[in-house]
Formats: C-alpha cells, sequence, structure tokens
C-alpha cells in the first residue's frame, strides 16, 4: 500500500504539480488549498505525509503546523513546508514550530521527492530500530 502525502497550497498549480510529481513516484496523494481544510483532511484521511504552504487564506502554513504539532494523534506526522517564504526568520519559525524540511519556491520537484523518500526511510528505519528493542 502506498503511502499517503497531503499536498496544501492556495495555489492550484502548484498543488497539480506536487501531486503529479509524487503519483509519478507511486504515492497516494490527497490535495487541500487553505489550513483549516489541510486539518480537516489529516484527521479524514489520515495521511503519512504534509506538504505545506505557509501563505494561505483563513490559516496559514505556520498557525496548521502549530496546530498539527499540538495534537497528540499528530505531533509526530511528517511536514515538509514548502513556501515562497525564504527569510531566515522564516525559515527559522517553520523549524522551531516542527518543520521536518523547509523548502523554499520556486522549487525543484526532485528535490522534494528526494526529501519525501529520505523522511520515509527513515521512519521505516526507526521503525525496525524500535523493534528490536522492544523485544
Amino acid at each position: 500500500m502506498p503511502h499517503k502525502i497531503l499536498a496544501v497550497d492556495d495555489e492550484r498549480h502548484i498543488v497539480r504539480l506536487i501531486q503529479v510529481n509524487l503519483e509519478r513516484a507511486g504515492y497516494e496523494v490527497v490535495t487541500a488549498y487553505d489550513g483549516r481544510e489541510a486539518l480537516k483532511k489529516i484527521e479524514e484521511e489520515k495521511p503519512d505525509m504534509v506538504v505545506l504552504d505557509v501563505m494561505m487564506p483563513y490559516m496559514d502554513g505556520f498557525e496548521t503546523l502549530k496546530q498539527i504539532r499540538a495534537n497528540p494523534q499528530t505531533r509526530n506526522l511528517p511536514v515538509i513546508m514548502l513556501t515562497a517564504k525564504a527569510q531566515d526568520q522564516d525559515v527559522f519559525q517553520g523549524y522551531s514550530q516542527g518543520a521536518d524540511i523547509y523548502l523554499t519556491k520556486p522549487f525543484n520537484p526532485m528535490e522534494l521527492l528526494t526529501f519525501v523518500k529520505r523522511i520515509f526511510t527513515e521512519m521505516e528505519t526507526d521503525d525496525e530500530d524500535d523493534r528490536v528493542y522492544n523485544l
């Protein structure tokens, strides 16, 4: 069963670019177009990862990330921030609120795919390590 990834951005062409590239790599992709919709989709769809923009209507990506991390059921959900907000303070805010990766636009879809694969590989390795120690 493929990993499910939620792509969140208010720019539909960006969501489509993410979706097409991740689906070509074998992932299942669900979409949302703002932070409120993202939180609803996380609850309904139970994705394995979120690719999250910052500048969105209703609820920005930083607030969305904050709520993901505050929820015990989603606090360990991997989140890749993908945003045009590239100032040092923005990057710092993303990481300090719990982003696993912070990528800036314009972005290379292959770079995003590399980070997605790396996170899933690390998760699987951690699971294997946990099984060894929990015997």
